[in-house]
């Protein structure tokens, strides 16, 4: 065929394939250009999964009557005029190709009032040709109807699934834009009965409610509020604690001013956030914001606009991951809800109770009862000032009162019941002490007696040597022996033992990915955990009272003692409501 020009329907078409996916990409668009124009209350209406019909209703500014028609042209858009406009992005679209790209494989009608108008005006899209407009009845606002999606298309109408599972997509993509947008109430709608209802969140108990209604009530019982803000960033949001792991990466939401992202960086971050808090294999789950300049961010590198790119993502990183691992170090019992360190204990540990080493000591049951552990351990404490309530001098883990087959221990704190698993709670306090001597005497290096020669690629090799000062700080020193192989000359000493040459190249390989590694001190952790594991006390220990009180106060007093070094949670709260629960108190 000789080059030819193509017509405009089949360039739109052309274009569709890459913004119009399923009913739910037309849902996307539509109800990102609603947000775009200042909604504050959108309206979902599908039916049959979006595939026979899709209707936006919002309240927005509105469209004039002249630019109805331009708005249905391809590449027209009123959110950007200009490169410097593109280069900092902070609308939801901006490439004006939705409205065109959908009515080419559908039948669309737009209709639109601004406010002072007498009425609203309609357009249609009929098989590539415009008419109207017309006048309509619609209060201020716009609404978008899409009728037989791809009917013009059957090979794309094609591979759609079931109604029920396209409307899944639809109402998943619905939850998420109600956590980026809380002050806008939405409504989604199928086969004409209400499937979800959100109201606008104007505070932060309605915007928590919302966070429950879309995540579900045991995510928001289980979850840490975080708000900080560095070098121009914020973050705020909502991380689960470590128990509350995902066997799917499916309860992950992270927005960018507002919008969606599934970004590499981001993801590595939070990773590594939780990486010594979580079981193998398990995937945290958080809902997350991030507000920072537009100019920092480029948004148009992806056809959906799911994926960004930071102009600075080794300080992106960073702050993420330094934010949500100081809150996470903070789970811990007695620890405020908001993340920050709670009050420090005023009991120090009784004196002699070495109940990880030496023999331990004849458990005395219940003989040595809450009253007497109270009074042994307030004259140690300092004396409680004048309208200081009694429940002051009990510590959040409270006293212990008995263990239990040689693995738990029972104590009793102001709330009830506590229950801790005294080898899991061991071996995080005696981990978080390792990490902590290691980190003020690190990272030595051991020389190889003969240097290995490691073939790796280019852009590795170049790594070398733009990170040179980094790697000597992680204990490594490596020179180039060619333009691709290194020479490797030292390791961390701690890890003489392991796979050198596989420790150096996914070092390098996150250098190249990331312009970071945290391979190091991963390898050195989990060699420490491991170090914890055979290091802590045993089950079927016997520890006396003093004992068993010693370790809660080392609890209390140590990062992340809430779960061990496996992600198991260390202890657990049985308050008296649940107690009267068992034994069906007053029912």
């Amino acid at each position: 065929m000789p080059i030819q020009q193509l017509p405009p329907h089949l360039v739109n078409q052309i274009a569709a394939g890459e913004v119009v996916e399923r009913p739910a990409s037309v849902v996307k668009e539509l109800v990102e250009n609603s947000l775009d124009a200042g909604a504050q209350s959108v309206r979902v209406e599908v039916e049959q999964g979006g595939r026979q019909r899709i209707r936006i209703t919002d309240d927005g500014q509105g469209i004039d009557r002249e630019e109805l028609e331009l708005a249905l042209s391809p590449h027209a858009t009123s959110k950007i005029g200009s490169l410097e406009d593109l280069e900092a992005v902070a609308s939801l679209g901006f490439r004006g190709e939705a409205l065109a790209s959908i009515a080419s494989v559908s039948r669309l009608s737009l209709t639109s009032r601004r406010a002072g108008q007498d009425s609203a005006w309609m357009m249609e899209v009929r098989s590539g040709s415009l008419e109207g407009p017309a006048p309509a009845a619609l209060p201020q606002g716009t609404r978008v109807e899409v009728c037989d999606l791809f009917y013009n298309t059957p090979a794309r109408r094609k591979f759609l699934r079931t109604d029920k599972t396209e409307f899944g997509h639809i109402d998943e993509l619905v939850r998420r834009l109600a956590l980026a947008r809380m002050a806008v109430s939405f409504e989604l709608i199928h086969n004409g009965r209400a499937s979800r209802r959100l109201v606008a969140a104007g505070d932060e108990d309605a915007r928590q409610r919302r966070v429950a209604s879309v995540c579900g009530e045991d995510f928001i019982n289980q979850a840490i509020f975080l708000e900080r803000e560095h070098a121009g960033l914020r973050l705020s949001g909502w991380v689960a604690r470590p128990s509350f792991s995902r066997s799917q990466a499916d309860l992950q939401y992270f927005f960018v001013n507002g919008r969606l992202v599934r970004d590499r960086l981001v993801a590595h971050a939070v990773r590594q956030a939780y990486h010594d808090v979580l079981f193998h294999g398990r995937h945290p789950a958080f809902v997350l914001m991030l507000e920072m300049n537009p100019r920092g961010v480029d948004v148009n590198v992806h056809p959906q606009k799911t994926e960004v790119r930071f102009r600075d993502g080794r300080t992106v990183h960073d702050f993420l991951f330094s934010t949500i691992h100081r809150v996470l170090a903070d789970t811990r019992p007695g620890a405020q809800a908001a993340g920050a360190p709670g009050p420090a204990s005023p009991f120090p540990p009784a004196a002699g109770s070495g109940y990880g080493s030496g023999p331990g000591g004849q458990q005395h049951g219940l003989g040595l009862g809450v009253a007497e552990a109270v009074r042994r351990y307030a004259e140690l404490a300092p004396a409680r000032g004048e309208g200081e309530s009694a429940d002051a001098e009990i510590p959040p883990l409270g006293f212990a009162l008995a263990q239990v087959h040689g693995i738990f221990v029972l104590a009793e704190n102001a709330r009830g019941l506590v229950i801790v698993d005294m080898h899991a709670a061991h071996e995080r306090i005696v981990y978080e002490r390792l990490k902590q001597s290691w980190e003020e005497d690190r990272i030595r290096s051991q020389r190889l007696l003969v240097p290995e020669k490691l073939a790796v690629s280019s852009a590795e090799a170049r790594a070398v040597e733009v990170h040179a000062d980094a790697l000597n700080r992680l204990g490594f020193d490596m020179d180039l022996a060619g333009p691709e192989s290194v020479l490797i000359r030292a390791v961390p000493t701690l890890l003489a033992r392991a796979d050198s040459a596989q420790l150096v190249r996914d070092v390098l390989s996150d250098l190249v990915e990331l312009g970071d590694s945290r391979r190091v001190e991963a390898a050195i952790d989990e060699l420490l955990s491991t170090a914890a594991c055979h290091g802590s006390v045993r089950a079927n220990r016997r520890l006396n009272i003093d004992e068993m009180n010693a370790l809660l106060r080392d609890m209390e007093r140590t990062e992340r003692a809430d779960q061990c070094n496996h992600g198991r949670p260390t202890w657990v709260q049985l308050d008296l409501k649940a107690l009267d629960q068992l034994f069906l108190r007053g029912q």
